[in-house]
This record gives C-alpha cells, sequence and structure tokens, in this order.
C-alpha cells in the first residue's frame, strides 16, 4: 500500500511558508516509532545536473531515485527552488516524495540524505519528508548542519550524542572500524537512537546503509544516462 500523504503539511510554494510549515511540524508531536523485530529499511536520495554555477538554482535539471529491498525507482524532474541553507525542502522534497511513491512496495522506514531535528527550526527536510508520506524518517549526512558532538571511538557501532542548545537531535554513528563516521539525525517519529538502529539495521559491511548506497548509485546513473 502507497504511503498516505499529509497535505495540510505538503510542500509549500515560498520561503515564507515552509518557515510556518516547519515551525508547526517541530511542534507536533507524533506517535514515536518502535522497532519491531523486522522491518524494512528504505532510501531516497536526489542529485542534480553537473556543472552548474553556484550551489544550485531554481529549474536545475535533477534525477531521484528511492531503494528498498532491493528494488528501485527512478525520477527526473527539476530542482523547485535555488539551494538555501535551512529550506532544502524548496528544492528537493517533491522530487524525493515522487522518487518513494513510485516504489513498488513502501518501506517501514525511510533514510534520508538529509537533517532532521538538526534545524533552524527542528524540521529539516528528512522530518518534513517523513510527515508528508506518514512514514518514519531518519536522516544520514555526512556532518552536522548545526549541531556539534565529539566523535566516537573508532569501532563499529560506537556513537555519541549531537547536541543543539542542549537538545540531543542526533549521534555521531561510527558504522565501520577506521572510517569517518556518519551524522544520523532524529527526525518524523523517531528519536536519536531510534534513528541510530534503523542505520544499524540497514549496514551490510560498508559505511553507509545499503538503501542509501543504492538509491544514491542510482540516482546518478540515472544523471548520466540522461534518464527521466
Amino acid at each position: 500500500m502507497a504511503p498516505t500523504t499529509d497535505r495540510a503539511n505538503a510542500w509549500p510554494a515560498s520561503a515564507e511558508a515552509l518557515v510556518a510549515t516547519q515551525r508547526r511540524l517541530a511542534a507536533a508531536r507524533p506517535d514515536a516509532w518502535v522497532p519491531g523485530s523486522s522491518f524494512r529499511v528504505g532510501a531516497c536520495f536526489v542529485c542534480f545536473a553537473r556543472g552548474g554555477s553556484g550551489p544550485g538554482a531554481a529549474g536545475d535539471p535533477a534525477w531521484a531515485a528511492a531503494a528498498c529491498d532491493g528494488r528501485t525507482a527512478v525520477v527526473g524532474g527539476t530542482a523547485g527552488a535555488p539551494y538555501e541553507p535551512g529550506l532544502l525542502a524548496l528544492r528537493e522534497g517533491p522530487l524525493l516524495e515522487a522518487a518513494v511513491r513510485a516504489l513498488a512496495e513502501p518501506p517501514d522506514v525511510l533514510l534520508v540524505d538529509a537533517t532532521g531535528r538538526d534545524h533552524p527550526r527542528r524540521a529539516g527536510l528528512a522530518l518534513h519528508l517523513g510527515a508528508v508520506l506518514g512514514l518514519p524518517t531518519a536522516g544520514v549526512t555526512h556532518r552536522p548542519l548545526l549541531a556539534a558532538g565529539a566523535w566516537p571511538p573508532d569501532e563499529g557501532g560506537a556513537r555519541t550524542p549531537l547536541l543543539l542548545e542542549g537538545e540531543v537531535v542526533g549521534v555521531w554513528l561510527r558504522t565501520r572500524r577506521g572510517r569517518r563516521p556518519l551524522a544520523v539525525h532524529a527526525a518524523w517519529r523517531t528519536d536519536a537512537e531510534s534513528a541510530a538502529a534503523i542505520v544499524v539495521a540497514a549496514l551490510r559491511g560498508t559505511r553507509t546503509p545499503e538503501p542509501l548506497r543504492r538509491a544514491r548509485q542510482v540516482a546518478r546513473t540515472a544523471r548520466s544516462r540522461g534518464l527521466g
């Protein structure tokens, strides 16, 4: 069954409207996701055409992909807005939603290449996308947006908190010994620990969770071939 759509929080068309939506989402208190004995982890990723000037403009060609249980989906489109920190949903949100909806079956939880509670208004794209899709989400990035914390010990599974104004909004997670840790973000219906549990469950001996690695690969392949 496809994810439902929360139209009250669907993608705003302006920065002002997005800020208002983010504040509303940050204040929401949906039921916390509780991991069961097994769950299907999906992921989504978007990339843009190479060679553009600056950080990114509205209308940039884009390719978004989603992956879950070995199945993938990819959609083509254009960026909805220029790149601006804290307003990534305007640029990428509809593309990522379309990719996840194109999967034959939705995941139980979703990894997103974006932050969640680590955000000026505590509602980054990973959190917003989860609210729109009605899916628990966790963010996975190479570095925090605003939060800070010491790196964990150099051993697989080690983690340390990421703090923003005294609030734990994620963790540094060392997925493999000898490799830089990932920033894992609490997002829609997840906290720092459950977000980390999702990432750990999706590892297949690599630094990046397998569904996210696969979604990234599919999106970049589509870009190189000009698909969509």
